[in-house]
Parts: structure tokens; sequence; C-alpha cells
């Protein structure tokens, strides 16, 4: 199994893509699904790969070749009572958007809600009882606020078309999980229920504005937003929770068009730091936590091949931060559970954090 590689560079640009995304990538504005080789040295371009053969990831080391969780092993009950700590004053945050049919979305995705007749039943009984009820029709996973799963990102490995070289997290291939009727492994019904200490990095007060697309946030970042926050690397232990806050967050429903087309974020020299430090999940404000277009435009979205599929860990994006920053809560209580929907491939939902 070791000896399985990537294909030469050439067919690794075109792995995957159909041609709408391959016009999206050549505009320029993803980076992508395919991360190949050893990480460069230098924070600025740390996410340039070199083109060299990539081995398999799988079975994952601390998990086991069975594993559908991911990250979300982490969350055990130790893991519950040393997050409880961080709660000192009980106030509870919403860091999820709002969802609406004019919010920001990806490509060609749809957020479409419908009230059914009016009302859409009754009356019953002689009290008259009558009732609405919704019709909701979008990628459910993918759209607003949303919690990629295991099964939303893979690598081709084979030639196109390939399904038994199209791999996931713990190599669980395309062949094996794909349905039409939802995902037979890594569906979001195996994630657990995050409960975990989640550190926010301020990453707009740091560089004294809203970061801009293909700005890369990088370690050197972190550590002077850790500085600036009177707070240790020590602080972020494993299983705990990342966040990022770049200023990108406040073009929402202002200019989803420049929200859209590119965004800043971290690159694969985080990615690692995320990895060593044995992260869950990291988290934005923006709608896919890494920097796109991502320097080397060959790639794309390579930190989500990294995180979600060689190593489990989880992406929460289009996050909102501002009430936390308002009242400068920079640590708290991630709390987070994804919508048991079998064989999703994501989840929308509420996540809060508590201080």
């Amino acid at each position: 199994m070791d000896s399985r590689y990537l294909q030469d560079k050439e067919e690794l640009k075109e792995a995957g893509v159909d041609e709408e995304r391959r016009n999206f990538l050549t505009a320029g504005l993803v980076g992508g699904a395919v991360a190949a080789g050893t990480l460069m040295a230098g924070a600025a371009h740390a996410q340039q790969i070199a083109q060299a053969p990539t081995p398999v990831w799988w079975p994952h080391p601390k998990w086991g070749k069975d594993d559908q969780a991911g990250a979300s092993n982490y969350m055990t009950p130790a893991k519950t009572l040393d997050t409880v700590k961080l709660i000192k004053d009980g106030k509870v945050y919403r860091i999820g958007r709002v969802y609406e049919s004019a919010m920001p979305k990806f490509g060609e995705r749809a957020f479409t809600l419908r009230i059914p007749g009016g009302p859409t039943g009754g009356s019953f009984g002689a009290n008259k009882l009558i009732y609405n009820d919704e019709y909701l029709s979008t990628e459910i996973g993918q759209t607003g606020t949303q919690f990629d799963g295991l099964a939303h990102i893979g690598i081709q490995m084979g030639k196109d078309g390939d399904k038994n070289e199209m791999r996931y997290y713990n190599g669980v291939t395309e062949q094996e999980m794909g349905s039409a009727y939802g995902m037979k492994k890594l569906g979001i019904e195996q994630v657990k229920p995050f409960f975990t200490r989640g550190h926010l990095f301020d990453l707009k007060a740091h560089k004294g504005a809203m970061m801009e697309a293909g700005q890369e946030i990088t370690v050197a970042d972190l550590r002077a937003c850790l500085q600036k926050q009177n707070m240790q690397e020590a602080d972020v232990k494993e299983g705990d929770a990342v966040f990022f806050n770049t200023g990108w967050g406040e073009l929402w429903m202002k200019n989803n068009d420049k929200f859209n087309g590119g965004e800043p974020g971290i690159g694969m020299e985080v990615a690692k730091w995320c990895i060593d430090k044995g992260i869950s999940l990291t988290g934005a404000d923006t709608w896919a936590t890494e920097v796109v277009p991502n320097p080397n435009k060959d790639l794309a979205f390579p930190v989500h091949a990294e995180l979600i599929t060689k190593n489990g860990i989880f992406n929460h994006e289009n996050l909102d931060f501002t009430t936390l920053i308002a009242d400068r809560k920079y640590q708290f209580a991630y709390i987070f559970s994804p919508a048991p929907i079998k064989g999703a491939t994501g989840s929308n939902g509420g996540p809060i954090a508590v201080t």
C-alpha cells in the first residue's frame, strides 16, 4: 500500500475537476484539492509543496483503519471537564450566521425556503389549531455557516473516473462510499459532538485592517496574536479548536461578489502547525478558512486536503466572531453538534461559544 503515489503534476492539475470548476480555477479564484509533497520552509510560501510523490495517509496512526470519526475522537469526558474550566461568566455567544437566500454562496449552490399553504395546515379540533411548516431546498451542509465532514474532500490518485482510486479520509474510496442517496461511509452522523476549548486569533487587529484575498496567515502571525491577546502557545492543547478572524466576514451581505471572489486565510505552514498541535477543528470568518487564491496556482484547496482528507481535522466556515471580539473574549468553550443526517457530507447549525 505504501507504494501508491500521486500521478505526475499535469495529471494532478486536472484531478477530479469538472469543466465548470476548471474554469473557476483558471480564473485564479481558488487553490485545490491536492496537496502533493513535503512542506517547503519559509512562512510566506510554506504552502508551496515540492513536486515529490506523496505516499498514502491511511490507516490513521491514532484511530485505526476503521475509524470514521476523525479528530472528533478527541471529544472525551476528560476533554469536556478540561473545557469547562474556561467558563467563568456563563455568557453564551452565537458564532454562526443567519441562513437566508441572499447570503454569499459558493458557485451555483442554492438556499431556497418556502412556507407551503398559508397556513400549511388546519384548522383542527374545537380549538381551531393551525400550523406552518417550511420546505427547504439547499446543499444543507455546504451553505452559510457550514461544517465540513470527512466525505466532503478527497484526492484523485489514479486516472480520471477511477472511483477505486478516489481516496478520502482513512483511505475510503469513492467506489465503496459513494451513493446518490447519501454516503455509505464517512457520513456526518459519524462525527461526535464538539465540546472543546476554542482559541480565537484576531488577525484583523494584528494587521490593523481587514486582510485581503490571497493574503496568507503565517505561524508568525499567530504568535503575534497570542502575545497581543495575552495568551500562550502552550494554551493550545490536543483536541482544541482554533479560529481565525480576518475581517473578511465584514463583507457578508454587503459585498457578496468580493466575499466570494477569494479570501485571506491559512496556508500549509499553519496547517502543519495545527497537525503538530493535534487540533480537532479549524474555523474562520471566511468561506474556506484557507488562503484563496493559493500562491501556488497549480493547487486547489491544499489545506482542505491536508487537514480533512489526510488527518481527519474538521473545518467550520463562515463564522461570525463580532461579539466575542467586542468583549475581548479569545478563549472559550466551543460547542457544536453536527446535524446527524445520515450520509451527509457536512452540516449546517448554530455553533456557540461560552465564556
